[in-house]
C-alpha cells in the first residue's frame, strides 16, 4: 500500500508538471494572422492518398479548388491506392480543373501503401512546399494562405497545423472531439517548447527538398503508419528549431470522428504502433510516464474494491488528472470554439485511464486493420 501510494504520488506530480509545461507551450505559440501578408509567392503541391473514398473525395477536392490562393501557384495530386469503388473515376473527372490522378499499381504486397503513394506524388510534384491532407477532410477557403504565409514569414522546414473533428452525430463522437483536441494540443504545445513530438498527417506541410535531403520515408517505410509523426521526428532531429505550428483558425482541417468503438480502437492502435520506432528517448520516456500514471490510477481503483484504503489514492490521483487536463483544455477549446465540450471532461478522463492502458499494450503488439487491409 505504501509503495503503490508513493509511486502514484510521484507520477501524479510528474503528470501535473508535464501538462503545465505543455500548457505553457501552447500559450507560447503566437496566433498567426494570415492576412497581414499582401501576397504569396510559394508554389504549393497538395498531396492526398485516397483509398475507397468515393463518399468523401469530391467534397475534399472541391474545398481545395475553392482556396483563395493563386491558381498558378498550387497543384493538387491525388494518388488512388488500389480503390475498389469509384474513387479513381471521381478524381479523374476533375482533370480539366488541373487535378492530377496517380494510380498505385504495386505487384507485390506492401505494409505501407500510404507512404508509397505520397512518395510517388512528391516525385512528380512541382511545388516547393508539400501540403498533405486526407481524402475525407474539409478546409475553409483560407487554409493554404494561412499555412503558406507562416512558411514565408518564418522559413520553417515543416509546419504542423490543427485538425478538428466536426459534424458529430452522437455523444461518443463528441467525446472523441474533446479527446482529439487534447492530442492536437499536445502536438502544438510540444512545438511551442521546441520539443516537437507529434502531428497529424491530415494537415502537414514540409519542404520538398527537405523530404529528399532526409531520405523521405526511408527507414520507416516498413511500418504502415508514421508518414506524419515519424517523419516529423526525422526533421526534428536535423532541424529542431525549424518546425512550426500554424495556430490559426483559418489553418484548421476538419474531419469526422469514428462512428463506433471498433473503428475508433483500430485507428488508435494504428497511431500507437508508431511509438515502437521513436528514436527520441525523451518522447519515449514521456509516453512511459503517462502510461504508468494511468495504469496506477486504474490499479488503485480496482484495489479499492477489495481494500478501501486504496480509494483515497485513486481519488487524489484521478482528481489531479481531471483538474490539470481541464487547465490544459480550456485554451484549446477556446481556440476551437468548442468550450461546451468541457462539461464532458470528467467522464472522458475516467474513460481515458482505461483507454490509455489498453492502447499502450495493444498498439505495440500484433497487427490491425486499416483501409480493409491487415497491416502492422
Amino acid at each position: 500500500m505504501v509503495i503503490v501510494s508513493s509511486i502514484t504520488a510521484i507520477l501524479s506530480i510528474c503528470y501535473v508538471y508535464i501538462v503545465l509545461v505543455l500548457r505553457r507551450g501552447w500559450l507560447k505559440l503566437p496566433v498567426h494572422q494570415p492576412f497581414e501578408a499582401k501576397e504569396v509567392k510559394t508554389i504549393v503541391t497538395v498531396l492526398i492518398a485516397a483509398r475507397n473514398e468515393e463518399q468523401n473525395i469530391a467534397a475534399t477536392i472541391e474545398a481545395i479548388l475553392a482556396q483563395d490562393y493563386p491558381r498558378n501557384l498550387v497543384e493538387l495530386i491525388v494518388v488512388d491506392d488500389h480503390s475498389t469503388d469509384n474513387t479513381s473515376a471521381i478524381i479523374a473527372s476533375y482533370a480539366e480543373k488541373g487535378v492530377r490522378l496517380i494510380q498505385l499499381n504495386e505487384p507485390q504486397k506492401l505494409n505501407s501503401y500510404k507512404k508509397k503513394a505520397i512518395t510517388k506524388a512528391i516525385a512528380v510534384a512541382k511545388g516547393e512546399l508539400m501540403v498533405a491532407t486526407d481524402a475525407d477532410c474539409y478546409m475553409g477557403e483560407h487554409w493554404l494562405r494561412a499555412i503558406v504565409t507562416l512558411y514565408e514569414e518564418k522559413k520553417f522546414k515543416l509546419i504542423s497545423s490543427p485538425v478538428i473533428y466536426y459534424k458529430e452525430k452522437s455523444y461518443f463522437e463528441r467525446l472523441q472531439t474533446l479527446e482529439f483536441l487534447y492530442l492536437i494540443g499536445l502536438g502544438g504545445a510540444s512545438i511551442g517548447i521546441n520539443k516537437a513530438s507529434t502531428c497529424n498527417g491530415a494537415n502537414l506541410a514540409y519542404r520538398r527538398d527537405v523530404f529528399y535531403e532526409l531520405g523521405g520515408f526511408q527507414g520507416i517505410d516498413d511500418l504502415a503508419s508514421g508518414d506524419d509523426e515519424l517523419f516529423l521526428h526525422k526533421v526534428a532531429e536535423r532541424y529542431p528549431s525549424s518546425i512550426g505550428f500554424c495556430k490559426a483558425r483559418e489553418a484548421v482541417v476538419y474531419t469526422e470522428a469514428k462512428e463506433n468503438v471498433r473503428e475508433f480502437i483500430r485507428q488508435r492502435k494504428r497511431w500507437a504502433s508508431k511509438s515502437t520506432r521513436y528514436k527520441n528517448k525523451g518522447v519515449v520516456l514521456l509516453g512511459i510516464v503517462i502510461w504508468l500514471f494511468n495504469l496506477l490510477i486504474l490499479l488503485s481503483g480496482l484495489f479499492s474494491l477489495f481494500q478501501p484504503s486504496f480509494a483515497y489514492v485513486f481519488f487524489v490521483a484521478l482528481s489531479a488528472k481531471i483538474l490539470i487536463e481541464l487547465c490544459f483544455m480550456v485554451p484549446l477549446t477556446r481556440f476551437a470554439d468548442r468550450k461546451k465540450l468541457l462539461w464532458n471532461l470528467p467522464l472522458l478522463s475516467v474513460i481515458h485511464v482505461c483507454y490509455i492502458v489498453y492502447i499502450g499494450i495493444a498498439g505495440n503488439t500484433g497487427k490491425y486493420y486499416w483501409k480493409g487491409r491487415m497491416v502492422k
